[in-house]
Formats: C-alpha cells, sequence, structure tokens
C-alpha cells in the first residue's frame, strides 16, 4: 500500500525518538500486534512483546545507546530505514559505532508489519573486544 512520504519520515523519526527514549514498549509500538523483527537472518521476534524483547537485549547491551536516521527509502508500503548507533558495551566499556538498516513492511497505519534488520556482526563483536 503505498504511503505519503511526509508521513513515512514523521513514522520513522518517532521510531528513532522510541529507541533514544530507552523505552522497549515505546519501540514495539511502532509494530503491528502481529509484527516481528528479524535480525541478521537469525530467529523472528514475534509481536510487540517479541519485539520488547530483542529491544531490551540491545538495551541491556548498549545501556547509552544513541540511534540516527541516516535516511529513509519508500516504495509503497516497502521502506528502507538506515540507522547508526553510537554507545558503551555494557561488558567491556568499549565505545560502539554500528550502521545498518532495516527493511519494513508497513500496514495502512504506518505500523511495521515486518522488519528484516541488518548489521555486520563481525565489526559488532571486533568492537566490543577493543579492536
Amino acid at each position: 500500500m503505498p504511503h505519503d512520504n511526509a508521513a513515512i519520515e514523521a513514522m520513522a523519526k518517532a521510531y528513532t525518538d522510541a529507541w533514544n527514549s530507552g523505552s522497549a514498549a515505546a519501540v514495539a509500538a511502532h509494530f503491528s500486534s502481529g509484527g516481528r523483527i528479524v535480525i541478521n537472518n537469525g530467529a523472528p521476534y514475534q509481536g510487540r512483546a517479541g519485539v520488547e524483547e530483542m529491544a531490551n537485549g540491545f538495551f541491556t547491551g548498549v545501556p547509552d545507546l544513541s540511534l540516527v536516521c541516516e535516511g529513509v527509502r519508500a516504495a509503497g508500503g516497502h521502506v528502507v530505514y538506515l540507522w547508526k548507533f553510537t554507545g558503551h558495551d555494557s561488558g567491556t566499556g568499549n565505545p560502539l559505532v554500528i550502521s545498518g538498516w532495516e527493511e519494513w513492511d508497513l500496514g495502512p497505519d504506518l505500523k511495521i508489519e515486518s522488519s528484516r534488520g541488518w548489521y555486520d556482526a563481525d565489526d559488532y563483536a571486533r568492537q566490543v573486544e577493543g579492536r
């Protein structure tokens, strides 16, 4: 379903703000009740409770996580959300700068029905280790 680009940009800003709030429930609120996210072809996090679990994992691992939206591209109800986050690993204290993206399929209410997220997991591990 096609969406207005301004509405998609506003939704992406609100999604970024939700991540920066530190509230997993705020992140999950951008997903439909049956929405899901899969990160790097891993196991899916299903429904808002699953999305909250995923977000809480990031907030636990990177308690000072700060997310920036680096761009949004839309084609109908399919959106690519480009992001970068910075922060420090909770275990090592090492600084992190991680870039990635999510591919969204949006419902008619601009809620995320499906998200496929991608980032370089090897680079993440290197940064956690301080290499």
